[in-house]
């Protein structure tokens, strides 16, 4: 591996070792700014966001903003973490060029948030772009089962995150219902201040889920600073598209930072994206089932496929249906323990999701269900509130919104 080519690849020995649980106590407080509310349904805290780029970033400023200061200490506690605080600076100069590769209502979406909560522009960019400039070689893993194959008869997708937590990201996962002016309301599973999409699904019912991927057989580079930062372009998928078609042309229009697998499922079907800086590649369900793990797998991309958790989700096979439940159990089968922060599983049909987040391995969590056809429905638009009143103050990243210090989170 060029070792230009990204900030920097950790051993994974060591962040299991470095890895924690979350606390019980709810880390958000319940508000409203503007046509923007938190509130925790069935303790999973969910934001609801309407208007504007620039109104979606003030009112998830406003409902956020000071777990979002303690998300963007993230990145840097992590390089301290492993002895490596001297790459800072060189972490900062990768990201900074790539705000202006940002989809221009995402990049206002992002100014309007560091305006409204205070929070330095540099530090909220470089939270955003950490993925793209930082190759941790996690083991995101996920299953898609087609109609035909489907217990209920339509598709079911279900998706382990795993990232390395530093002790902080367990705690702030959350639910993003957008609804952005003019395009698809879409559900994000994501973190306060990161505004991109790694996980969701879209009131059309088309779902997505991203997957790290190091070593490709293209000869592309692990870090193309002329590529678009990935998360933004998973959310240009979730507000512009309506099936996999739709994605496919997207992906392709878009230059790519890194290399990555795109586990996508529509209502009719299910595909994985397989990208480099170079190309695109897909692949299709095999006898209505379709698994994605951390390494490409279309000819023109795979290297070597060390392929446990894939044969493990793909052992569904020798069911004749699948159910919700047999995805959570393979979702569980694969966990990788302290790494695994969110499992999910989406139902494109119905417009479910069934979530587990706030504590590691979330696949030995209760799966709660949520009616995100009810989330995703329009509502009457209200004056934008947003420009007086409820600003949260910089803390220098001192204070969460329970009160507690920053260092206490870790």
């Amino acid at each position: 591996m060029n070792r230009n080519n990204a900030l920097l690849v950790l051993p994974l020995t060591l962040l299991l070792a470095l890895a924690g649980r979350a606390e019980a106590e709810r880390t958000f407080r319940e508000s409203r700014h503007g046509d923007g509310e938190l509130r925790y349904v069935q303790e999973i805290p969910l934001v609801v966001v309407r208007g504007t780029p620039e109104q979606l970033g003030r009112q998830q400023a406003a409902l956020t903003a000071a777990a979002a200061d303690v998300i963007t200490t993230y990145p840097q506690s992590l390089l301290e973490t492993i002895g490596r605080a001297d790459r800072w600076a060189k972490f900062l100069e990768l990201g900074r060029p790539l705000f202006d590769r940002f989809p221009p209502d995402h990049r206002a979406e992002l100014e309007a948030f560091a305006a409204q909560s205070g929070i330095d522009r540099e530090l909220l960019l470089a939270v955003n772009v950490m993925v793209d400039t930082y190759r941790g070689g996690f083991g995101c893993s996920s299953l898609l089962i087609e109609p035909s194959r489907s217990a209920t008869g339509q598709p079911i997708f279900g998706r382990n995150l795993d990232f390395f937590t530093n002790r902080i990201l367990q705690k702030y996962s959350l639910l993003v219902i957008a609804h952005p002016r003019g395009k698809h309301a879409f559900a994000s599973v994501a973190f306060p201040g990161m505004l991109g999409c790694f996980s969701g699904i879209n009131d059309a019912g088309l779902a997505l889920a991203t997957h790290e991927v190091l070593f490709t057989r293209d000869g592309s580079a692990l870090f193309d600073p002329e590529g678009i930062p990935y998360s933004m372009v998973f959310r240009r998928v979730l507000e512009e598209c309506a099936d996999i078609e739709e994605a496919g042309r997207l992906l392709r229009s878009c230059p790519r930072t890194t290399m990555f697998s795109l586990a996508v499922c529509d209502r009719r079907r299910a595909a994985v994206f397989e990208m480099t800086p170079r190309r695109v590649e897909v692949r299709y369900a095999e006898n209505g089932l379709l698994a994605c793990t951390n390494h490409f797998r279309t000819e023109p991309l795979a290297t070597f496929v060390p392929a446990l958790r894939y044969r493990t989700l793909m052992q569904s096979q020798r069911l004749a249906k699948v159910s919700v439940e047999d995805v959570a159990r393979k979702l569980h089968e694969v966990n990788m323990g302290p790494l695994t922060v969110q499992t999910m599983i989406f139902e494109p049909g119905p417009l479910r999701l069934h979530l587990a987040i706030g504590a590691c391995p979330a696949s030995a969590l209760p799966l709660k269900p949520l009616d995100l056809a009810e989330l995703f429905r329009p509502a009457r638009p209200s004056p934008d509130a947003n420009s007086g009143g409820l600003k949260t103050p910089r803390r220098g990243n001192k204070m969460l919104s329970s009160g507690r210090h920053a260092a206490d989170a870790q």
